[in-house]
């Protein structure tokens, strides 16, 4: 696929959903695009097809994460991406919404490294890779608290898995969760449910 025809979908998929790309981004995003083709031929990142890419790959990839950019409330100071993986919602996202501090947690070493070879050919120096287990975070890394925004993408949802983003979040900070049905959330007193847009849940830290 050229860059003119991959700029041609994008924004012809962004149009459908009533979402504007500027064309700074949608360069960025061009750019990303080419590192996880590339890196999907040699590793599984996606099994979202590539090449070409479809549309649901581009809503996916692209289009979701930069549609939550508007449910972002006000600037954060440090970001978590749980299970990171090909590095979609949190790349896209930070090239509209960025983080001061963006880590990108992945457990799976050759998945950290695409992610880190990601960060170094698209400059983005707000972001590094913490190559460890969702648990550990707060469990041995002190992260408790620290969150304004966490995002997660194809993570299993479980009582586990809410509790750590209930431990990690500030009170006030959010969660933003991809390709979630709202029916299947059992969520504990400290986080509420504070947007439904589907594939989008919104959740916020309450502190109760």
């Amino acid at each position: 696929m050229t860059a003119g025809e991959f700029h041609d979908l994008l924004l012809a998929r962004a149009d459908t959903f009533g979402i504007t790309v500027s064309v700074e981004t949608a360069e960025r995003l061009r750019a990303y695009f080419e590192i996880l083709a590339h890196w999907n031929r040699r590793i599984n990142l996606t099994s979202l097809p590539l090449e070409p890419p479809t549309e649901q790959s581009v809503d996916r990839l692209f289009i979701e994460p930069i549609a939550a950019s508007s449910f972002v409330g006000g600037s954060a100071s440090m970001w978590f991406d749980l299970g990171s993986g090909g590095g979609s919602p949190a790349i896209p996202l930070n090239f509209v919404r960025p983080a001061e501090r963006l880590a990108m947690v992945e457990s799976r070493e050759r998945k950290a490294a695409f992610l880190r070879e990601a960060i170094r050919e698209l400059e983005l120096s707000n972001a590094e890779v913490i190559e460890t287990r969702i648990e550990s975070l707060v469990e041995q890394d002190g992260q408790a608290s620290t969150a304004d925004l966490v995002t997660v993408r194809a993570v299993r949802l479980s009582a586990s898995l809410f509790s750590h983003l209930d431990s990690l979040l500030k009170i006030g900070g959010q969660a933003i969760l991809f390709g979630t049905a709202p029916q299947r959330l059992d969520l504990p007193k400290g986080l509420e449910i504070q947007h439904v847009e589907p594939p989008l849940v919104v959740l916020r830290r309450t502190g109760v």
